[in-house]
């Protein structure tokens, strides 16, 4: 079987490693061209470039799908199945017509839930007892394609969003694995979506960091986790805006404002939340600083507080 792989990130490098050290033939990768990164705005490949070139995997990045070369070229490549994985971009039904075999998905999610660009932040961010890995045949709108094979793992309570992705994108190289073995013994069979089921997320970005402290606990607790490690969640702090990467809960309850803290000590910073409940910070990273504990960050701060 010959396959094309198109795909970005580290989630997608676990996919094409797995089809490669389970012997499939890969004839060529599609990646997003190289961007700027970092202070001296250098052009960095992405991952999945990185790994097809020390495996000697011909390599194309494409700026535009609706010139029509894409598509021409992978004619010209002739696969039997295509396999994306957080590739980036819509695909025009053109180009998915041209693999007999069909163009597969690999998502970050139990679809039809968490559907689009941040699955895997989103189960966090939405407090989910669990999600998984789905793997979909391609359709024209974002994830609505039937799925061939999922697999479910369990969220921890304090897990965040990239101790999850690590896990997560080890179980999808497993599952695609299997999935394009029964694809190319005519195996595999497809179900469709429940629409009314279905959920959306976005990209993150900062204007999402800072903490709602009007929250119950364990939405807050979410949020910390959801944002860890990108973008952050932010409180402020006399003043001060800081990351926060830590909290515990507690048994307290207050008659304070959410936000106000109501104890400062060497278990953290405690904050009132909804409810009338409060809440432990344990870690945070101050601006132009290291992370560190509260207890620690307390040493050198002078932080006003209302029990």
């Amino acid at each position: 079987m010959k396959i094309v792989f198109m795909g970005t990130p580290d989630f997608a490098v676990e996919c094409l490693r797995a089809l490669l050290d389970a012997g499939y033939e890969v004839a060529a990768v599609f990646t997003q061209p190289d961007k700027p990164a970092r202070r001296g705005m250098k052009l960095q490949s992405s991952p999945v470039k990185v790994l097809s070139e020390e495996r000697g995997i011909p390599v194309l990045q494409p700026l535009t799908f609706s010139d029509g070369a894409p598509t021409g070229q992978l004619k010209a490549i002739a696969p039997d199945l295509v396999v994306t994985a957080a590739y980036g971009r819509i695909l025009p039904q053109s180009f998915l017509d041209v693999p007999p075999l069909g163009c597969i998905n690999v998502h970050g999610s139990l679809l039809p839930r968490h559907r689009g660009a941040a699955p895997i932040q989103y189960a966090v961010l939405c407090g989910d007892e669990e999600t998984g890995v789905s793997i979909q045949y391609m359709a024209a709108g974002m994830d609505e394609g039937d799925v061939i094979s999922s697999c479910s793992t369990k969220i921890g309570e304090f897990e965040t969003s990239g101790e999850l992705f690590e896990r997560l994108k080890h179980m999808a190289g497993a599952l695609l694995v299997e999935t394009v073995g029964k694809i190319g013994r005519g195996e595999a069979t497809a179900t469709r979506q429940d629409p009314s089921k279905a959920t959306y997320t976005a990209l993150l970005d900062k204007s999402l960091s800072p903490i709602d402290w009007g929250k119950s606990p364990r939405e807050i607790v979410k949020h910390i986790c959801g944002m860890n490690p990108w973008p952050g969640a932010t409180m402020t702090l006399e003043g001060e805006t800081v990351k926060v990467f830590g909290a515990a809960y507690t048994e307290h309850s207050t008659r304070q404002a959410p936000g106000t803290v109501v104890a400062a000590g060497k278990e953290g910073i405690e904050l009132a939340c909804g409810g009338g409940k409060t809440l432990l910070i344990t870690e945070l990273q101050p601006a132009g600083k290291k992370r560190m504990a509260a207890s620690a960050y307390l040493l050198g701060h002078k932080i006003e507080v209302h029990g």
